[in-house]
């Protein structure tokens, strides 16, 4: 059972991190270089607390309730002796993490998880400063934490059989939903990330689009759909001949840049084309068409009412 939490690095994110646990019913520790950034960033996170609440995203009583459960260690090493979890949040430089994470390691229960919200470093190569690194993990939290649901849970090669599914639960008990990845550069969420922005500035610079018409025409086409489908759900529901077809288009006229990958020849190759056979990357039966449209029609018109509701964002191109 994770109850006690201790976040190491209390700025934005290792703020945000704290909100949530602490919000779900767990006592949290902040810890930083100094005891008194520690309580800065305690009082920071109960002041955004209270301003959510304020703004309807929080309950009305959510900065009494981070005032609570959130306090504020002296150091790295009193925050994670008594801790069952220490997520350590300090910045992406690689000499810093190891360094914090051999304090975390050397200052708590052998049986304590500890995890790294990394977003770009490999969980191997920080396990290697870490005491008993079979408890140890990366746990990445999207920006900002306190609101984006989906988090990485990325084991190395020698993280125990058991951690991954504890600390899943957890999230899933703070609203989140952990997903299990394995441990490469850039992880799934960055590498989906960055491919789209190099195919979006490749876009800009050969003058096809301007960037504020790839923003449009992204959030307002596929970039629809993905809060309800992800990218295997889409192209089953279209068609894996159709994906064929169209990458033999696209690899035509740039084949340095898009090749059909062998996943997607080798179903349609076996007639698994997706919902309409009844499998393909996923095995939606043919039968669930209706049902998936009706969901489908549901959804689309209730974002856009929620977007006609929100309003434009305020960027400027």
């Amino acid at each position: 059972m994770i109850e006690r939490i201790s976040v190491v690095g209390s700025g934005y994110m290792g703020g945000g991190i704290a909100q949530v646990f602490a919000m779900s019913g767990r006592s949290v520790v902040l810890a930083d270089v100094s005891a008194e950034v520690a309580t800065a960033n305690r009082e920071r996170v109960i002041r955004e607390a209270e301003d959510y609440a304020r703004r309807g995203l929080f309950p009305e009583n959510a900065g009494s309730v981070i005032a609570e459960r959130v306090t504020a260690a002296a150091t790295i090493e009193e925050a994670s002796a008594s801790a069952d979890l220490v997520v350590e949040a300090v910045p992406e430089v690689l000499a810093i993490k190891h360094e914090t994470l051999a304090r975390v390691g050397d200052s708590s229960a052998p049986e304590a998880i500890i995890g790294s919200n990394t977003s770009t470093i490999s969980i191997g190569t920080l396990a290697t400063a870490v005491a008993h690194p079979e408890r140890f993990l990366g746990v990445h939290f999207s920006n900002p934490a306190t609101f984006v649901p989906g988090v990485e849970v990325i084991s190395h090669a020698g993280t125990a059989e058991g951690v991954p599914p504890l600390v899943i639960d957890l999230l899933a008990s703070c609203g989140k939903v952990g997903v299990p990845i394995a441990d490469v550069t850039g992880f799934a969420l960055n590498r989906l990330q960055y491919a789209l922005f190099t195919e979006a500035a490749r876009l800009v610079d050969e003058g096809v689009a301007t960037a504020e018409a790839v923003d449009t025409i992204t959030r307002t086409t596929f970039g629809f759909r993905l809060p309800f489908f992800g990218p295997f759900a889409i192209a089953d529901i279209a068609g894996l001949d159709v994906y064929e077809f169209c990458y033999g288009s696209l690899g035509a006229a740039y084949p340095e840049r898009f090749t059909e990958p062998g996943v997607l020849s080798d179903l349609v190759s076996r007639g698994q084309l997706g919902m309409k056979s009844g499998g393909g990357f996923l095995s939606t039966p043919s039968d669930q068409a209706g049902a998936i449209a009706s969901y489908r029609d549901q959804a689309y018109a209730e974002l856009s009412a929620l977007l006609a509701k929100l309003g434009p964002a305020p960027v400027d191109y």
